[in-house]
């Protein structure tokens, strides 16, 4: 089944950590977790924060411990397809939370969500349709649902992911009922 996931984090340096995971599946389950940083995590930036709303502190007294996450991630997670809208950074904080919670780093991959996407056009519109159709309507769903203030936390930016791949699904399959 498609999982999409999301990540926050403690900053985009290279010491960077996750601070928040969330996922969602195709069904609509979904899970998140503010995670509680592992001792050897130290970075954290300001503007991240103030772009997250998430402190360091908060994330001491609320946050789920990252073995108690991985576990539940592998036991979850293992044998389904999972994307994320920026699988580069999304896949570096999974590695980061795997690895500390004592799994392999590759234990899970993440792959980018624009390729559900495109599957899910290119499901819709049929094999005969031509590929500038299919981008076309994935850019325009992404296009019309770009929020005006994004979130910045896991569980709405996950959900965004989903609803953009249940929109381009149903517009497909109108466009093509409508032999277009």
């Amino acid at each position: 089944m498609i999982v999409f996931v999301d990540f926050e984090a403690s900053s985009l340096a290279k010491q960077s950590y996750p601070i928040e995971i969330a996922w969602v599946f195709a069904d609509g389950r979904s899970r998140s977790f503010l995670i509680k940083p592992d001792p050897k995590w130290t970075d954290w930036s300001v503007e991240a924060e103030s772009i997250h709303g998430i402190s360091r502190e908060r994330l001491e007294t609320e946050g789920v411990a990252v073995a108690t996450i991985t576990n539940e991630m592998i036991d979850t997670l293992s044998g389904h397809d999972l994307y994320a809208s920026a699988p580069s950074w999304d896949g570096k904080w999974m590695s980061v939370l795997l690895r500390a919670g004592g799994r392999p780093r590759h234990s899970l991959r993440l792959k980018k969500s624009d390729q559900a996407f495109s599957h899910a056009a290119r499901d819709g519109l049929g094999p005969a349709a031509p590929e500038g159709e299919v981008e076309k309507l994935v850019r325009q769903v992404i296009q019309d649902t770009e929020p005006a203030f994004p979130a910045h936390r896991a569980l709405p930016d996950a959900l965004l992911e989903l609803h953009r791949w249940k929109r381009i699904r149903a517009e497909a399959d109108k466009r093509l009922l409508r032999g277009q």
